[in-house]
């Protein structure tokens, strides 16, 4: 298929382009990888693995600013610390660490696997009443809300109200900016009233808590920092595990050989996760800006220009794996791009495997063989209306 065709000259990774973003990746490895999209006011896309790898490693050539997100997520302001560069970047990520330590999240893990078996069980219950049940709904969006919520130090009561404010704000940037930018308004002055709690203790502490008592640089945090923080860890903890989940679920109920196989092997849901997070990431693309005239691929990026690491291209990189375009549940050595590299690399990786893994442990335990209702797209946190297979 020709680049015409793919018409990688409009290359996008939101929306419905998801569709079949799969085939351009397939076209961009073996023809192009390095070009120019006119979408979002023009930017440079990056496929290879190796390619994206340099880049995230090289942050004298490749700016995160002024966001590494395009089109950004309903506001204007830098979002620490993914947006802001070497040396500021360093003290702000480091407040953060301590609360995703594999000892941190391990602390949430009873709490992770009574959540699990509760909605797993009010999956089943649905399917007593339904033949269909959006299992996006209750399963795959609730569990990391709930699971986030608590270590971020989010009122329950406010649970309801997120997904709206995920779906505005991420989905709908692209097709409708003033919606975006609404619900952003929204969820900072969310944020803005639970900074104030938790300053006059009236809040229930977590992250934000312990935000507000931090430190950078011998001073307090100021403000718009916090909001920036809040904002952020909001977007992040809530969807993109909630992604993962759903499509996880997704590629089970279409393969029924690896849907059981995993029913009969819990133990090898690690792995099987790992593999649902490299070729189904929730995260296909980040933004770089060019510091200085560079060179990628034998193509010249000059400075100033945008480009687009695209992770989910180099998760497919022949070079790198096996059948790159198989979903094979028994990978080993699975060293993929799902959570990005370098000093950007995602701090809740931990916090995302761990929900991921429990959630189809208790899932896959609870709910008996399970197939697609209808085509459902791969990507999203949209609907998953699945049906129980009958019994041969």
């Amino acid at each position: 298929m020709s680049d015409e065709e793919r018409n990688l000259g409009e290359f996008d990774y939101h929306g419905v382009a998801l569709d079949t973003i799969f085939d351009d990746y397939a076209e961009m490895h073996d023809s192009s990888p390095v070009g120019h999209s006119s979408k979002y006011g023009g930017f440079w896309y990056i496929a290879k693995s190796e390619d994206i790898f340099a880049a995230e490693q090289d942050p004298e050539t490749w700016s995160v600013g002024p966001s590494m997100l395009l089109p950004a997520f309903g506001t204007d302001m830098p979002l620490i610390p993914i947006d802001i560069d070497p040396p500021t970047h360093g003290p702000f990520r480091k407040l953060l660490l301590p609360m995703f330590t594999p000892m941190a999240i391990g602390k949430l893990e009873p709490g992770m696997h009574e959540t699990a078996i509760e909605l797993s069980d009010q999956v089943k219950a649905a399917f007593h009443e339904n033949d269909v049940v959006d299992v996006s709904a209750l399963f795959a969006r609730p569990y990391p809300t709930i699971i986030f919520s608590r270590l971020a130090g989010y009122a329950e009561e406010d649970w309801p109200m997120f997904d709206q404010w995920i779906d505005d704000i991420i989905y709908e940037r692209t097709k409708s900016p003033e919606k975006a930018t609404a619900a952003g308004d929204d969820l900072i002055a969310y944020m803005d009233r639970l900074i104030k709690a938790n300053r006059d203790g009236t809040a229930s502490g977590g992250i934000m808590g312990e935000l507000v008592k931090a430190e950078v640089d011998g001073r307090p945090l100021t403000h718009d920092e916090l909001l920036s923080y809040g904002y952020l860890l909001f977007l992040a903890g809530l969807d993109t595990t909630a992604w993962a989940i759903r499509s996880s679920i997704w590629y089970l109920a279409q393969d029924a050989q690896a849907q059981q196989f995993l029913r009969d092997n819990l133990e090898a849901i690690p792995d099987a996760t790992e593999e649902f997070l490299r070729t189904l990431s929730p995260v296909q693309a980040m933004a770089r800006t060019a510091l200085k005239d560079t060179v990628v691929n034998g193509q010249q990026i000059k400075a100033g220009e945008r480009a687009v690491l695209v992770f989910g291209a180099g998760n497919r990189d022949p070079e790198v794996y096996e059948n790159p375009n198989d979903i094979d549940i028994r990978r080993e050595n699975n060293r993929h791009l799902a959570f990005g590299g370098g000093i950007h690399r995602c701090l809740g990786s931990n916090l995302g495997r761990k929900e991921v893994n429990i959630s189809l442990e208790h899932f896959l335990k609870t709910i008996p063989p399970f197939e697609l209702a209808e085509e459902e797209p791969w990507h999203g946190v949209g609907t998953l209306r699945l049906r129980l297979r009958e019994e041969s």
